[in-house]
């Protein structure tokens, strides 16, 4: 596992990023400008990384930051594993990494948000595995029928 952005990184989170399924295009492109953010800031981004890389490239990758006009407060913002290779772990493993690095950093605790669409079901559930809970449900937040759902992880 990596943390730091290498400009192959761009190119590489768009294909995983859709090749999951679950994103819009207009996710998409803000998941790469994250990326081509990390990767022209280095250290002064606001976004931090951990990459996953096999054989054949990136298969996984994570973001997060800090929630700005918080004290220690922290977003994990994206996280994709390449759908061949979902169940293995690996997920978990990038959720583990990130929950360190925050707790190394000084932060009281991770949020993350998802869809309550049916097929995001099973995203809602590893969060859940990772023990992550519920912290609060908009109603048709991102399109009639698609709450915004947010979890939350609290370590003090």
């Amino acid at each position: 596992m990596r943390i730091h952005v290498m400009e192959a990184d761009v190119a590489a989170v768009r294909t995983l990023t859709a090749a999951t399924g679950f994103f819009r295009p207009d996710e998409v492109d803000i998941a790469v400008e994250l990326v081509e953010d990390g990767l022209s800031k280095g250290n002064t981004s606001d976004y931090r990384f951990f990459f996953e890389d096999g054989e054949d490239g990136l298969v996984a990758y994570a973001c997060y930051g800090r929630v700005p006009c918080t004290v220690a407060s922290w977003d994990l913002y994206w996280i994709a594993v390449d759908p061949l290779l979902q169940g293995q772990g690996i997920g978990r493993r990038l959720v583990e990494a990130v929950e360190a690095d925050v707790r190394r950093c000084g932060g009281a605790g991770i949020y993350v948000d998802t869809a309550g669409r049916p097929d995001y079901a099973p995203t809602r559930g590893f969060y859940m595995a990772c023990g992550y809970s519920e912290a609060a449900r908009f109603p048709d937040f991102y399109a009639p029928d698609d709450a915004k759902v947010v979890y939350a992880k609290r370590f003090v």
